[in-house]
């Protein structure tokens, strides 16, 4: 089998809720999303998708993908899709870095890899665990209050672990934590995640401000070494995130005891080849993770299921829905959200049928 094409498309998914918040003032209302379809020489065809939370919030972009993209098509023309390890290898000697290029082409190939060989994407990665898997719900960054009050609607929809949206002044920061905290019932977690907004000083009074309240700590800083000196001052479950991007730094982490889970975000790894090594080391490693990504709709969701549905449950901690926060449906068979958790599709492949009338025409094609 050999590529014979390679096409891109750019979809918009406005937010339900209007506006997603998180820290230092970050804001998105709209996410520029592209998705790539690879064709085969037999028929088959592959879908992926990556979904940049903006430009300031990685260092990754949604323009950047496509122009990625353009650039990395014509070295997979006549390449084997099926072939996932030699295909990596060669996205990597093209294109040095740009990991979130690559995702959907990596993505798109795994979908042909289960259409040929008449599995779904979760029995490929390992084989599917119980009969669905655990959600979590993102508070957007708004008022104490505001957040508060969000916690028994998002409860009613299922969702019992709760990402709140830190990393501003710490006055406000530790009000949060309480106000929310206050709204929790038996069986409830949260997350307090500062998306590397605090420095080091702030998330130290932060920390010692809610000693006594059950929240687990995301990504307070920046840098490594700063997560790592907050980890050493505090008992809470700690969670590192923004840094998760390779091997090498699971390994230090593991080493140095920096973290009790950590995000893996399929794009920030390259692709679902990359993202289950690394899932594959933490489970050995015995670190839980929350299995996502930057964001993204209908194809990352469905990519994201399949990944958490093969990982072992008492390793995931949690996953997301990011198909439910959105206006817009780009495929059918897509997972959906019921009562807070998710099944993913036993369907061959990613188990999804694109909507061609959402699509439109490719932004360029590369044959």
């Amino acid at each position: 089998m050999k590529i014979t094409s390679i096409a891109t498309y750019q979809v918009n998914l406005p937010l339900k809720e209007g506006s997603y918040n998180w820290s230092r003032g970050k804001s998105v209302s709209v996410f520029d999303s592209t998705i790539v379809r690879v064709e085969t020489d037999e028929g088959l065809i592959g879908y992926g998708e990556v979904c940049p939370l903006g430009p300031f919030y990685l260092p990754a972009y949604a323009s950047g993908a496509r122009s990625g993209i353009k650039e990395l098509a014509p070295h997979l023309i006549g390449q084997d899709p099926t072939k996932l390890g030699p295909l990596n290898r060669l996205m990597d000697a093209a294109l040095k870095g740009h990991p979130y290029v690559k995702s959907p082409i990596d993505i798109a190939c795994w979908d042909i890899l289960g259409q040929a060989s008449g599995q779904s994407i979760c029995e490929l990665l390992g084989g599917r665990y119980e009969k669905d898997f655990v959600l979590y719900r993102a508070i957007s960054q708004e008022s104490p209050d505001e957040m508060a009050e969000k916690v028994a609607g998002y409860r009613q929809e299922g969702y019992r672990r709760f990402q709140l949206k830190v990393g501003a002044n710490p006055e406000t920061d530790i009000e949060r934590i309480h106000a929310v905290a206050d709204r929790l019932e038996s069986g409830d977690k949260l997350i307090a995640d500062a998306n590397t907004g605090w420095l080091k000083h702030e998330a130290i009074r932060v920390i010692r401000a809610v000693k006594d309240v059950d929240v687990y700590i995301e990504q307070p800083c920046l840098s490594y070494q700063e997560c790592l000196s907050i980890r050493q001052r505090t008992d809470h479950p700690f969670v590192l995130d923004e840094l998760i991007d390779n091997i090498d730094v699971l390994l230090r982490g593991h080493a140095d005891q920096a973290m009790d889970i950590v995000n893996i975000k399929i794009s920030k790894f390259g692709g679902l080849t990359k993202a289950k090594l690394a899932r594959d080391l933490c489970v050995e490693l015995g670190i839980a993770m929350t299995i996502e990504d930057s964001w993204g709709g209908d194809l990352t969701t469905a990519a994201i299921a399949h990944l958490a549905h093969s990982t072992p449950p008492d390793f995931l901690f949690t996953s997301t829905d990011f198909n439910s926060y959105v206006t817009v449906s780009t495929a059918t068979g897509a997972p959906q959200r019921k009562n807070g958790r998710m099944t993913t599709s036993t369907e061959p492949g990613l188990g999804v049928v694109l909507r061609s009338d959402v699509l439109g025409d490719p932004v360029f094609e590369i044959d």
